[in-house]
């Protein structure tokens, strides 16, 4: 950020008076701009022990397999935004969510929430952002083609609990890959 988008005048990254993190100051009229994560929700969308994905038809991770998940709007509550992502990307109607996880990803000032839910109905199609839409079975899991590390995780964990039948909300950091 190079200008306060209320005046127009340079901005400085500095910690306010009374702040402990450095934000963007206007210099002139000393308006504080604050930046905060963004929050992503999705998703889990199970039916008849297949699992729903969508082929992205957007960039970032064109063409490759995702839980339908985005980001979420403002004036939108979380359960309401996985299930809006949910018809945007897969045309599914789905029943109320259940909290499933919770994912920082600080290294990208991302939060994801994620959620479990069946298909209310049996029907689904690609939507503007997707190329594909599909059900899975655990064996038929495109791995190595899964657009996001989040997705593989999820996913892994929802098959092992799934397992037992005893499903957990987790809450985890995910630290950045390193090579």
């Amino acid at each position: 950020m190079k200008y306060c988008s209320q005046c127009g005048a340079t901005v400085e990254w500095k910690i306010p008076d009374g702040d402990n993190f450095p934000r963007f100051v206007c210099n002139q009229c000393k308006t504080i701009h604050y930046q905060n994560p963004k929050i992503v929700t999705g998703c889990v969308v199970e039916h008849e022990n297949k699992i729903l994905l969508c082929k992205r038809a957007i960039e970032p991770r064109y063409g490759l397999w995702t839980l339908p998940a985005g980001f979420m709007e403002n004036k939108e509550a979380v359960e309401q935004a996985a299930i809006r992502e949910t018809w945007e990307e897969a045309h599914a109607k789905v029943t109320p969510p259940t909290l499933y996880a919770v994912f920082s990803l600080s290294h990208i000032s991302q939060v994801y929430i994620m959620f479990r839910a069946h298909l209310a109905e049996p029907s689904f199609s690609a939507g503007v952002e997707s190329l594909e839409v599909r059900l899975f079975d655990e064996t038929e899991i495109p791995w190595d083609v899964l657009a996001f590390p989040i997705v593989r995780q999820t996913l892994l964990r929802y098959f092992q609990e799934r397992k037992t039948g005893n499903f957990s909300v987790h809450v985890e950091d995910i630290a950045p890959i390193t090579s």
